[in-house]
């Protein structure tokens, strides 16, 4: 995860692909790890090459912090110091994916307003910070929210830097601690946690309540999305499990798409989610976004074959294109069984035989879940290539937000009826079977996380950011959730919506920040402003 700090004033970015929030392009992600997991793969494998006052380190850390087992690992970390003035008045992916931040996005930004130092620090397990040989269940148990965090403040209060004289330690030095998504909810907890180290913090998007369900990230696509894509998915996924639930035409149905070989409806019906997570990798930055959710819907309502029905009413008989003797489909939806065919390995799905090494990480994970404990084909290994496993053991222990059906059967809805918590969950048990020093609980004790605070989480210097409307699918997991209080927003504690806002949009930014869009240079002209100002109360500890 990386951690965006500043060191004269230190500015630590969170990143293990999640630290600020890694947005993937995969269109199978989804299905895969949940629309959290999303975030974990957006891994580009750059160069960390030195660049600008940027340097790719490491930093010796315990693989326990809590229980001496005489092991440490290195932590790999990266520091933009190009605008480090040691006379600055006081007063997550793999980190790869976080370094465009130290040129150009939200750390670069405020270290070049105060004369601070940029940190991007990569999370335990990710990447290269790997502490562990395998991946298996006992190896994995030191992946969770406490040593993550206790990583982050080891960092700060012992970490020296390379060219720089003077001591940047925590609390001697103010450091401010910035994440996207999963890392914004790290950030928000290291301000909780760890208040004499970090002397602010910036939650953007951050998913500081964990749930068991998380229905409601679908939902808020279903809504948000252009209207007439979003009836075409509610039709597709009413009539695909009324076919599913009657079961006649069941085969028919999966031959379609290309799932001929899948006998679960469950299996099939989880497949269909797959173009639904790219809703959150749209970007105002066409750089760093992806139109893939566009591009999908747009599929969905191309003309198919002779017929040119795309403005008639779903239901019309216009629309209608024979598939078989007894099933008649809206052409949507056929749309719909084209896109997903074309998705990596199409009818190999179905098979149990071993693929190559060109498939993404994303399809092993794919194999595993859907056939393993279906089709008895062979379980993937515990092999450090299998990182796959590291978010979902996230979610199995701590996190959830397990991707269902919304519990009112007569809402609208974007996916199956058959994705239960059941079925969702059934993942953990299959790929953590118990281990000789830890088991996976039944469910995730979201406790952990949540006990720190949850929708209510504040303190002073915490500064709380979302999208404004109906667009950020995870804002039902942050401070500004319906469900939570809403708050002033002021400097010491600001409390800001991004307007048209997917995911922590503010993390991303131009070389020139006059060449943003104004709602982009306007909440990083807050955050400029806030940091600022909380900078001039920075006293430094008396002993």
């Amino acid at each position: 995860m990386l951690y965006g700090a500043w060191a004269a004033v230190g500015f630590l970015i969170s990143s293990n692909c999640f630290a600020s929030a890694a947005v993937p392009h995969g269109p199978d992600l989804i299905r895969v790890l949940g629309p959290q997991g999303v975030n974990l793969w957006k891994l580009n494998k750059m160069k960390a090459a030195e660049k600008g006052g940027r340097g790719l380190i490491w930093f010796t850390q315990p693989l326990d912090h809590f229980s001496d087992t005489g092991h440490t690992f290195q932590q790999r970390y990266w520091v933009n110091s190009r605008h480090y003035k040691p006379d600055v008045d006081g007063g997550e992916t793999s980190g790869e994916d976080r370094l465009p931040f130290l040129d150009t996005g939200i750390v670069e930004i405020l270290a070049r307003s105060t004369g601070g130092v940029g940190v991007v620090l990569e999370h335990r397990y990710y990447g290269q910070s790997m502490p562990v040989s395998n991946l298996t269940t006992d190896s994995l148990r030191w992946l969770n929210n406490e040593q993550a965090a206790a990583d982050s403040a080891n960092f700060m209060a012992n970490v020296k830097f390379d060219g720089i004289k003077e001591n940047l330690t925590a609390p001697g030095t103010p450091w401010i601690y910035y994440g996207g998504s999963y890392a914004g909810a790290r950030a928000a907890h290291m301000k909780i946690l760890y208040p004499d180290l970090v002397y602010g913090a910036i939650a953007s998007s951050g998913v500081t309540h964990a749930a068991i369900e998380n229905w409601e990230y679908m939902d808020i696509i279903r809504t948000a999305a252009d209207p007439k894509c979003s009836a075409h998915l509610v039709n597709s996924i009413r009539v695909i499990d009324a076919i599913l639930a009657e079961g006649k035409l069941t085969h028919v149905l999966k031959s379609l798409f290309g799932l001929s070989g899948l006998e679960s409806n469950q299996d099939f019906a989880s497949v269909l989610q797959s173009p639904l997570g790219s809703w959150q990798s749209k970007n105002w930055d066409p750089e760093v976004g992806s139109t893939t959710f566009d591009d999908f819907c747009n599929a969905l309502s191309r003309p198919f074959g002779h017929l040119h029905s795309a403005e008639l009413p779903i239901g019309h008989h216009d629309r209608m294109v024979t598939v078989s003797g007894d099933l008649r489909l809206d052409f949507s939806i056929l749309n719909y069984a084209h896109w997903i065919k074309k998705l990596p390995s199409g009818d190999d799905r179905g098979r149990c035989k071993s693929h190559p090494d060109t498939f993404s990480i994303v399809f092993k994970f794919y194999q595993f879940i859907v056939f393993w404990h279906f089709q008895r084909c062979r379980v993937p290994g515990t092999t450090l290539d299998q990182d796959w496993r590291l978010w979902l053991f996230q979610v199995c222990t701590q996190w959830g937000y397990f991707t269902t059906a919304p519990p009112d059967q007569n809402l609208p809805r974007i996916i199956s009826r058959f994705l239960t918590l059941d079925y969702e969950s059934k993942t953990c048990k299959q790929a953590f079977p118990p281990g000789k020093y830890f088991k996976v609980p039944s469910m995730p004790n979201i406790t952990a996380v949540n006990a720190l605070g949850d929708f209510d989480i504040a303190a002073d210097r915490l500064a709380i950011i979302d999208g404004e409307g109906t667009p950020g699918p995870w804002r039902p997991d942050t401070p500004h959730s319906e469900y939570a209080h809403d708050r002033e927003d002021t400097i010491l504690r600001p409390f800001k919506l991004i307007p048209g806002g997917v995911h922590h949009y503010d993390e991303y930014g131009l070389p020139n920040i006059f060449d943003e869009p104004p709602q982009i240079r306007k909440i990083h002209g807050e955050m400029i402003l806030f940091v600022t100002e909380w900078l001039k109360d920075w006293k430094p500890p008396k002993n």
